[in-house]
Protein backbone atom coordinates (compact mmCIF):
# COMPACT_ATOMS: atom_id res chain seq x y z
CA UNK A 1 0.00 0.00 0.00
CA UNK A 2 1.47 3.59 -0.66
CA UNK A 3 0.36 7.17 -0.36
CA UNK A 4 1.52 10.48 -1.60
CA UNK A 5 2.76 12.78 0.83
CA UNK A 6 3.65 16.30 0.54
CA UNK A 7 6.57 16.75 1.55
CA UNK A 8 10.40 15.91 0.29
CA UNK A 9 11.57 12.23 1.21
CA UNK A 10 14.06 13.45 3.67
CA UNK A 11 11.20 15.29 5.52
CA UNK A 12 8.92 12.13 5.66
CA UNK A 13 12.15 10.26 6.69
CA UNK A 14 12.08 12.59 9.83
CA UNK A 15 9.15 12.11 10.50
CA UNK A 16 9.08 8.32 10.43
CA UNK A 17 12.47 7.97 12.51
CA UNK A 18 12.49 10.95 14.71
CA UNK A 19 10.15 9.61 18.23
CA UNK A 20 9.49 12.93 18.89
CA UNK A 21 7.64 13.50 15.29
CA UNK A 22 6.22 10.17 15.48
CA UNK A 23 4.01 10.74 18.79
CA UNK A 24 3.03 13.71 17.05
CA UNK A 25 1.64 12.06 13.77
CA UNK A 26 0.68 8.18 14.71
CA UNK A 27 -2.19 8.35 17.52
CA UNK A 28 -1.31 5.01 18.56
CA UNK A 29 2.02 5.61 19.76
CA UNK A 30 1.90 6.88 23.28
CA UNK A 31 5.72 7.48 24.14
CA UNK A 32 8.91 6.25 23.40
CA UNK A 33 9.89 3.49 26.66
CA UNK A 34 13.31 3.89 25.09
CA UNK A 35 15.08 5.49 22.10
CA UNK A 36 18.57 6.00 21.30
CA UNK A 37 19.19 9.79 19.91
CA UNK A 38 20.17 7.83 16.77
CA UNK A 39 17.51 5.75 16.40
CA UNK A 40 17.04 3.56 13.99
CA UNK A 41 21.03 3.53 12.99
CA UNK A 42 21.99 2.30 16.63
CA UNK A 43 19.31 -0.19 17.30
CA UNK A 44 15.48 -0.49 18.30
CA UNK A 45 13.03 1.43 20.39
CA UNK A 46 9.91 0.50 22.59
CA UNK A 47 6.78 1.77 22.90
CA UNK A 48 4.02 2.64 24.62
CA UNK A 49 1.24 1.59 22.06
CA UNK A 50 -2.37 2.03 22.31
CA UNK A 51 -3.64 -1.51 20.89
CA UNK A 52 -7.50 -0.31 20.43
CA UNK A 53 -8.82 -0.04 24.08
CA UNK A 54 -5.53 -1.69 25.39
CA UNK A 55 -2.00 -0.43 25.69
CA UNK A 56 1.22 -2.71 25.13
CA UNK A 57 4.42 -2.23 24.67
CA UNK A 58 5.33 -2.62 20.50
CA UNK A 59 9.11 -3.43 19.72
CA UNK A 60 10.55 -1.88 16.59
CA UNK A 61 13.97 -3.24 15.22
CA UNK A 62 15.63 -1.59 12.16
CA UNK A 63 17.26 -4.59 10.12
CA UNK A 64 18.21 -2.20 7.09
CA UNK A 65 18.70 1.43 7.27
CA UNK A 66 19.38 3.56 3.82
CA UNK A 67 18.45 7.21 5.27
CA UNK A 68 15.78 9.03 3.18
CA UNK A 69 15.15 5.90 1.33
CA UNK A 70 14.62 2.54 2.88
CA UNK A 71 13.69 1.26 6.43
CA UNK A 72 13.17 -2.43 7.04
CA UNK A 73 12.18 -3.07 10.46
CA UNK A 74 11.14 -6.40 12.78
CA UNK A 75 7.89 -5.53 15.04
CA UNK A 76 6.66 -6.92 17.89
CA UNK A 77 2.91 -5.96 18.86
CA UNK A 78 1.77 -7.68 21.74
CA UNK A 79 1.37 -11.58 19.86
CA UNK A 80 1.82 -9.75 16.47
CA UNK A 81 4.94 -10.26 14.91
CA UNK A 82 5.72 -8.85 11.06
CA UNK A 83 8.53 -7.55 9.01
CA UNK A 84 8.17 -3.92 7.85
CA UNK A 85 9.25 -2.18 4.98
CA UNK A 86 8.93 1.41 4.52
CA UNK A 87 10.08 2.78 1.54
CA UNK A 88 10.24 6.70 0.23
CA UNK A 89 10.49 7.83 -3.38
CA UNK A 90 10.74 11.59 -4.66
CA UNK A 91 7.87 11.88 -7.47
CA UNK A 92 9.82 13.37 -9.90
CA UNK A 93 7.08 15.05 -11.99
CA UNK A 94 5.69 16.43 -8.73
CA UNK A 95 8.92 18.25 -6.88
CA UNK A 96 8.61 18.23 -3.33
CA UNK A 97 6.52 15.20 -3.03
CA UNK A 98 7.12 11.33 -1.94
CA UNK A 99 5.18 8.05 -2.65
CA UNK A 100 5.82 6.48 0.63
CA UNK A 101 4.87 2.58 0.57
CA UNK A 102 4.72 -0.13 3.37
CA UNK A 103 5.14 -3.56 2.92
CA UNK A 104 4.14 -6.13 5.49
CA UNK A 105 5.05 -9.68 5.74
CA UNK A 106 3.13 -10.85 8.41
CA UNK A 107 3.30 -15.58 9.66
CA UNK A 108 0.42 -17.20 8.32
CA UNK A 109 -0.85 -17.33 12.11
CA UNK A 110 -0.63 -15.41 15.21
CA UNK A 111 -0.53 -17.38 18.50
CA UNK A 112 -2.66 -16.88 21.31
CA UNK A 113 -2.98 -17.77 25.03
CA UNK A 114 -5.03 -21.38 24.41
CA UNK A 115 -5.55 -20.80 20.18
CA UNK A 116 -4.09 -18.99 16.96
CA UNK A 117 -5.68 -16.55 14.50
CA UNK A 118 -5.20 -17.69 11.06
CA UNK A 119 -3.49 -16.32 8.16
CA UNK A 120 -6.50 -13.71 7.25
CA UNK A 121 -7.21 -12.41 9.99
CA UNK A 122 -3.76 -11.83 10.57
CA UNK A 123 -3.68 -10.44 6.98
CA UNK A 124 -6.97 -8.22 8.12
CA UNK A 125 -5.19 -6.49 11.16
CA UNK A 126 -1.69 -5.89 9.68
CA UNK A 127 -3.36 -4.41 6.25
CA UNK A 128 -5.87 -1.64 8.92
CA UNK A 129 -2.45 -0.94 10.50
CA UNK A 130 -0.77 0.14 7.28
CA UNK A 131 -3.67 1.94 6.06
CA UNK A 132 -4.36 3.54 9.22
CA UNK A 133 -0.27 4.23 9.95
CA UNK A 134 -0.29 5.69 5.68
CA UNK A 135 -3.72 7.54 6.82
CA UNK A 136 -2.28 9.46 9.82
CA UNK A 137 1.13 10.52 8.06
CA UNK A 138 -0.39 11.83 4.81
CA UNK A 139 -3.10 13.60 7.24
CA UNK A 140 0.04 15.16 9.32
CA UNK A 141 2.00 16.65 6.23
CA UNK A 142 -1.10 18.05 4.81
CA UNK A 143 -1.71 20.21 8.05
CA UNK A 144 0.35 22.53 9.66
CA UNK A 145 1.76 20.75 12.14
CA UNK A 146 4.54 19.30 9.78
CA UNK A 147 6.05 22.65 9.51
Amino acid sequence: MSRLIEADPERVWKALTNPAEVVAWDERMLAPVDASSDYPFSGGVRWRYQLGRVQVVMHDRPLEVVPGARLKRKIRLGSLRYDQTLSLTPVAERPGQTNLAIKIVTPNWIPLVGDAVDRFSARELATRHVDDTLRQIQAFFSSDQSS
